[in-house]
């Protein structure tokens, strides 16, 4: 199961990089696209939720690092003032293409 990682910039400049078990974030979140505070973490939680069920899926039991990564997101964005959350990269998936990556995610 191809992994991947994803780095943001927070409302207050910080940022951080984050892993999905699956490539199922680029069906959530495009690189150098801002979200507001509130729909980033939104569509991160539930991108997570996917790839940690593709886990599931696959090998019998959820993704712990997709759970722990939604609490890092949410306890993060709890701590933000409202404003923007920029996509700044995601990484992991360069040497798969569009057509593989909808198989194998």
């Amino acid at each position: 199961m191809p992994e991947m990682n994803f780095t943001v910039r927070w409302p207050d400049g910080s940022q951080q990089q984050c892993y999905s078990p699956s490539l199922v974030m680029h069906d959530f979140l495009e690189p150098n696209v801002d979200y507001p505070l509130g729909e980033f973490v939104s569509r991160s939680t539930e991108a997570l939720t996917i790839a940690s069920e593709r886990v599931r899926a696959k090998f019998g039991f959820a993704c712990t690092s997709a759970a722990a990564q939604i609490e890092d997101i949410e306890a993060a964005a709890r701590k933000m003032p409202d404003g923007q959350v920029r996509v700044l990269a995601m990484t992991g998936a360069e040497l798969i293409t569009p057509a593989q990556a909808g198989q194998q995610s």
